[in-house]
C-alpha cells in the first residue's frame, strides 16, 4: 500500500493503563507484543473489529486510539498478516501528536466490545 493509498486514520487497541503511562513519558513504545515483534501492530477501521475479538476478547478497560497516518511517514510500513490481508505496522515509537482521537472500548451486554459510531 502506498502512502497516497493509504487510509488516513488507523486504530491501536490497548488498555488504558498502558496509555496512561504514555502520556505520562511521552511517547508511546506500544504494549509487550509490540516490543517483542518489533513493530506497534494497527489496526485499520474495517479490522478493528475483528482484531478486538481475536485478541482482547473479554477485556476490559481497553482504549481506542485513532492515529493519523500523515504523520507517521515512511516508518508505516503496510505487511501481510492475517489472511493475507495488509495490517499497518509501526517501526518505531508513536509520538503522542499522531494520535488524533482516544476513546474507550467497553464492553456490551454480548460480551463483545463497543466501537464508537465512526467505525
Amino acid at each position: 500500500m502506498t502512502a497516497s493509498s493509504s487510509p488516513r486514520f488507523i486504530y491501536k487497541i490497548c488498555p488504558e493503563s498502558l496509555w496512561r503511562a504514555a502520556e505520562s513519558a511521552g511517547i508511546f513504545r506500544g504494549a509487550p507484543i509490540d516490543v517483542q515483534d518489533g513493530f506497534i501492530h494497527f489496526s485499520t477501521a474495517a479490522q478493528a473489529v475483528e482484531t478486538a475479538a481475536r485478541h482482547f476478547a473479554g477485556r476490559d478497560n481497553l482504549l481506542l486510539l485513532q492515529v493519523d497516518t500523515t504523520q507517521l511517514g515512511d516508518r508505516l510500513r503496510w505487511q501481510i498478516s492475517r489472511g493475507g490481508a495488509l495490517f499497518p505496522h509501526l517501526y518505531g515509537d508513536l509520538a503522542l501528536t499522531a494520535v488524533s482521537r482516544v476513546d474507550k472500548l467497553p464492553l456490551g451486554a454480548d460480551g463483545a466490545h463497543l466501537f464508537p459510531p465512526m467505525l
